[in-house]
Parts: C-alpha cells; structure tokens; sequence
C-alpha cells in the first residue's frame, strides 16, 4: 500500500507577493541588459588595467584602494552613496524623458534651480519641526525643477522647438540665475563672507545621516521604485511609453501627445530638482555655485549605463558614484592620476552604448532589451 502524498505546503501571502514581485520586474529583458552592463563593466575594467599598467601603476593595488576608498569602511560606503544620491536623480530624469522619446539635456539646469529653492526654504523658514521643515524644501526644490523643465515642454509643443536645443539654453540660464541670487538677494551677510553663497540651512530642514549612510540615498531607492511603478503600472505610464515607440499610432489611439510631453518633461524636471534639493540639503547644508557642476550632466551617462531603466540607474549610479568616491584614494596610495578613473568610466560607456562588441564577445544574440532611443524629433504637435 502506498503511502499518501501531500502537496507541499503553499507559500505564506506575503512570500508569495514578493515572488510575483520579483517576477515582474526581474524579466528576460532585464536579465540580458544587466548581464551586459556587466559585462562591459569587467571589459572596461581589463582594458583600464592595461593603461595603468602603461602609466606605470600597478592595476592590482590601484584597484584595491579604489575599492577601498569607495567601500572599505561604513565612511567609506557613506561617502559613496552621498555622491552615488544626485547621480540616481539625475539619472532617473533622463531616463524618464527617454521614455517618452525626449531628450531632457536640462536636468543640470532643474536640478540647480531645485538645489537654490532648497536652500531659500531651508534658511528662509524657520521655526518649524524636522518632520515638516525638510519634507518641505524638498518638496520646494522638486516643484522648482518641474516648473522650470514645463518651459521646454510647452516650448516643444505650442512652437516645435527641439528640447535638446531649448534644454541646452535653458541651463546657461539656470546657471545665471542661481548666480546671481546667491550673489545678491540670497547671499549669505555673514561678516567676511566674500563667496557668492546662500546662508547655510536650518538644523530642521537638513536630511541626515543615520549610521554613516546618507538618508537622501534611502529616498532615492524609493523614488526609484515610484518611476518603475509610474512607468509600468499606470496609465499615464503606458500612454508615456506608447508615445515614445510611435507618438503617431499613440497619437490615432487617442493619447493626446502634447499633454503627454508636456507632463513627461515636467516629471523629469521634479526628479532632478529633487536631486538639486538633497545635494543641499544632505551634503552641503547651503547652495554655492559650483558644489552641483556637472550633476546634471551626469545624469545622462547614468541613463545610458542603466540603459533607461529605473532599476538600471540605481547600480550604475552606484558604481560612477564609487569611483567619484574611490578616486582620491586611487591617487594617493596608487599614484595614479584622477583622470584614469574618468578614462575607466568612459571604457564602461562606450562598451555599454556599444553593447554590440559586448555581445560579440559573449556570443549573445540581440533580444528584446531596451535599446536608447535619444529623440524622436517629432516636432510641433
């Protein structure tokens, strides 16, 4: 007589939600992109110990203290998850305009623009608790960015001015601006204040650090999981993304492709000034011209290496943010010069953006992975 079987035991709700979770979000797709990044990752890195070893370094201890510098110690991790902070913003407003077909070069601009509104509420407003001072100039900055993004989108949709153009101009603007405001009405009058800066922050509107790790970074993994949620799982979300494969066929199903624009780069503006506001209010406690160069800029790299995608951008932001953290560690126990560390970087672009060499190598056929689509060009609507 045979014994009677049992059907195993089923899961426990919540075990089973976060497996049908993890099945959404971790598909084929995924899988194939996050292997090639990668693997371009390690190409870069054999290629960049090469040119150490034709600079003189030695690649083996010029790569521990990178490591070292960047994750070696809870300060160490800390500081790489400060820099790796407005990285992911950056990166996440790029890659959110490239879903609807849109190249969004502005995010310097938005995120400088939410840096200052930051900082005016931060030392502006006092007298209120932690709990809705920071929420607040957070809040403050983000609008600011989408409000100064909402100028390309309208310009793009009511004039058929291309972004890339209207973006590029705009942050010379933004630029000018924050100049002039932390060098006049918001200058910092402390006695023997000479630099063009806003006075520091309120303790209450600082984001803090909680064992050594900064909260900002915390906010940014949860902004992250909104964009994919936005993006996958809503309406607006399939209307961006449908606009962006065809704004033609979105445009005959019904979708009204100028609001879509205009939302989407507005959207994209909230994510960078977002980052802006935490830059001040994490990191440098006040907005001083020239603590945010290049934030902006390099959100578009971020985009590439994370190949558009919400949770693409969290790593590579992490990595570009490790080896920004890493770099002065790399100098001073390895010798080797900072711009090694910007060469290794741009290795890791290019092997990324050419994802085709990668896959000759891995002998891996073209599949359905996200490919970057900068612009669409679809002119005035």
């Amino acid at each position: 007589m045979k014994p009677e079987q049992t059907s195993p035991p089923s899961p426990p709700p919540a075990a089973g939600k976060l497996r049908a979770f993890l099945s959404t979000i971790l598909t084929e797709s995924l899988w194939r992109t996050l292997v090639i990044q990668v693997a371009a990752v390690l190409l870069a890195v054999v290629i960049g110990a090469v040119i150490l070893l034709i600079s003189g370094a030695n690649p083996i201890k010029a790569y521990g203290a990178l490591l070292e510098g960047s994750f070696g110690s809870v300060t160490a991790l800390g500081r790489t998850l400060e820099k790796a902070t407005p990285l992911v913003f950056g990166g996440l407003a790029v890659a959110f305009a490239f879903k609807a077909g849109m190249f969004n070069i502005g995010a310097q601009g938005q995120l400088l623009f939410g840096a200052i509104v930051a900082a005016a509420v931060g030392f502006g407003v006092k007298g209120l608790p932690p709990l809705i001072h920071a929420p607040l100039a957070l809040l403050c900055g983000a609008l600011a960015g989408g409000l100064f993004a909402a100028i390309p989108g309208a310009l793009k949709v009511y004039s058929g001015a291309h972004e890339v153009i209207t973006t590029i101009m705009l942050n010379y603007i933004a630029i000018n601006i924050t100049d002039y405001l932390s060098n006049g009405p918001w200058k910092d009058p402390s006695p023997g204040n000479i630099v063009a800066r806003t006075p520091a922050i309120e303790a209450s509107a600082k984001i803090p650090i909680i064992g050594g790790i900064p909260l900002g970074f915390f906010i940014a993994v949860a902004v992250a999981i909104i964009v994919w949620w936005l993006l996958w799982k809503t309406t607006i979300g399939f209307e961006i993304r449908t606009v962006g494969l065809n704004p033609h066929a979105a445009r005959y199903a019904g979708i009204k492709v100028a609001r879509i624009a205009i939302l989407t780069l507005v959207l994209s503006g909230v994510l960078a000034g977002m980052g802006g506001a935490i830059e001040t209010q994490g990191v440098v406690g006040r907005f001083q011209p020239g603590f945010n160069v290049g934030l902006g800029f390099d959100g578009i790299t971020i985009a590439l290496l994370g190949k558009t995608h919400p949770f693409g951008v969290l790593p590579a932001a992490i990595l570009v943010g490790a080896m920004k953290a890493g770099a002065s560690q790399m100098q001073f126990s390895a010798g080797v010069a900072k711009e090694i560390t910007d060469v290794i970087q741009a290795l890791i672009l290019f092997f990324v953006a050419a994802d085709v060499i990668v896959r000759g190598i891995l002998r891996m056929r073209k599949g359905d992975e996200a490919d970057v689509k900068l612009s669409t060009g679809w002119g005035k609507q």
